[in-house]
């Protein structure tokens, strides 16, 4: 397929619509699943780590395939791996909807992310060898801001369908999407693929699965297990392993799962290095805020659902004309400036406490928050693809297996250091809040659960007040960290941006 496409034209309109239901079924589902978190360990009686799990088992499998996924449409045709993904995601979603037990859940997940690792690389890789350049950024920011504007749905309607019909509700809701746009795709997005078929690089994919398995295990199960339990010890030597046999193959392969020439341009390497932090500091916002605003302020599922709007909002509306505004002055501006008010944001969210007010201490830095992000999604998502069209699905597939891994990181090493810091302080404040031993145990025996800990019945009131007071204050504590964290990492994203990240040379006619 040709670069000809425009915004003007009908199969450009149709090709961005079939990308914009992908793309924003797949943010809705993410944002709706985040919101119903505190509902499926309350379900299941979980601990974090089942929750981080919940996540990561979609995170993982998507972040290891999204590599190979991009290939794969590069090779045997986008529609017709994209069109997979689609149906893939959605048999994942109803499964999900079905499962039994969290180890079930899990499973499903991973299903649902494998459909993802397919889908989402060619979203990209179909706009980049679509659009003229002098649109591509437009391109991308509308699909950033209206696959957003699908995604503002999420966090209100994951919640609205909690508190109404369950959280199995969360899942079926997308089922519908995804066959609609896999009706769409059927009908008008043409085929394309790379000319020069490489070949696949099936050991590459299965070195960098089992490496990150093997270090979100070690970081999800070392809090409760050990650190030093012979199974967290195996989980992090085979992940680090793996991952360096990865790097020795991909340097090594005639045709890597990695083209690694495509890091010879600086706004690519620049643009993937930004990612990982950046999308690393937006999930664990994301995580720890919702179950701040459900288990310690005590929001409803939908009143949370809200509360994680404004920032959607913001995106949806301020993306489209951001990537048109890169498109005229280039991306060095606003991929330092977009970082830095991502930083601030975070670091206001550091300032409430038990009774926060959602005014005061939520809504300044949510704004700021969306706004940063507006301001970088389209200039750093074009400049990740600025690589020759035939790579085009490959850079997709890194630029969104840098996210997935960023978000994975995020669940794994955020959780250890709320669990952590929260395990420190409660065991400091239970100690002082003048219950028995027995009664101290029993909550610190569920720290995992962070503000989920559920005070046993045989407390007295005094007891139970006490309990809940310390487990509150402890999860602020340790919630402040993991924000103060998140924030330090989108100022380093601005910094790496201001190094790496400069305006093409203006084409004089």
């Amino acid at each position: 397929m040709k670069q000809e496409c425009t915004l003007s034209s009908p199969t450009g309109r149709w090709i961005l619509l079939a990308t914009i239901l992908a793309g924003g079924t797949s943010f809705l589902l993410g944002t709706a699943v985040t919101v119903a978190l505190p509902a499926i360990q309350s379900s299941f009686e979980t601990s974090l780590g089942t929750l981080q799990w919940v996540l990561n088992a979609n995170l993982l499998s998507l972040a290891a395939l999204l590599l190979i996924g991009g290939s794969l449409g590069d090779r045997f045709g986008r529609k017709r791996i994209f069109m997979s993904g689609l149906a893939l995601c959605g048999i994942g979603a109803i499964l999900s909807g079905i499962a039994w037990s969290s180890g079930v859940l899990i499973i499903f997940q991973a299903v649902e992310g494998i459909g993802a690792a397919l889908m989402i690389p060619q979203s990209l890789a179909i706009i980049n060898a679509c659009f003229v350049e002098d649109q591509r950024g437009q391109a991308i920011g509308l699909w950033a801001g209206l696959s957003g504007g699908i995604a503002v749905l999420g966090p209100w309607l994951g919640g609205w369908l909690v508190e109404t019909f369950s959280w199995q509700a969360v899942f079926f809701m997308a089922v519908p999407l995804f066959i609609f746009t896999l009706i769409v795709t059927s009908a008008f997005v043409p085929e394309s693929r790379d000319p020069d078929t490489r070949r696949l690089d099936w050991l590459g994919t299965l070195l960098i699965f089992f490496g990150l398995l093997g270090l979100a295990y070690g970081l999800i199960s070392g809090p409760v297990a050990g650190w030093n339990k012979p199974p967290i010890l195996i989980a992090f030597l085979g992940g680090a392993i793996a991952i360096i046999l990865f790097v020795v193959a991909e340097l090594r392969q005639a045709e890597p799962l990695v083209p690694l020439q495509i890091f010879r341009n600086p706004l690519v390497a620049g643009a993937n290095a930004v990612t990982l932090f950046l999308y690393f500091a937006l999930n664990g916002v994301v995580l720890f805020l919702v179950l701040n605003l459900q288990q310690i302020q005590g929001y409803s599922p939908a009143t949370a659902g809200l509360g994680l709007l404004p920032p959607i909002v913001l995106i949806t509306f301020l993306s489209g004309p951001a990537g048109a505004l890169a498109d005229k002055i280039g991306p060095r501006l606003q991929m330092i400036l977009g970082p830095a008010v991502v930083a601030l944001g975070m670091a206001l969210l550091t300032t409430g406490g038990v009774n926060a007010s959602y005014l005061k201490h939520f809504m300044p830095g949510l704004a700021l928050f969306g706004i940063g992000m507006a301001l970088v999604i389209a200039p750093l998502t074009k400049s990740a693809l600025a690589v020759e069209t035939r790579f085009s699905g490959a850079a997709s597939g890194v630029n969104n297996a840098a996210s997935r891994v960023a978000a994975l990181l995020a669940v794994a090493l955020l959780g250890v250091v709320v669990i952590s810091t929260f395990t420190e302080r409660l065991n400091a404040s239970i100690s002082t809040a003048g219950i028995t031993q027995e009664q101290q145990s029993q909550i610190l025996k569920q720290s995992d659960k962070l503000g989920g800990i559920i005070i046993p019945e045989n407390f007295d009131e005094t007891a139970r007040l006490s309990a809940e007071e310390a487990v509150r204050n402890s999860f602020v504590y340790g919630f402040r960290w993991a924000m103060g964290i998140c924030a330090a990492l989108a100022l380093i994203s601005a910094l790496i941006s201001a190094v790496t990240i400069h305006n093409p040379p203006r084409q004089h006619t």
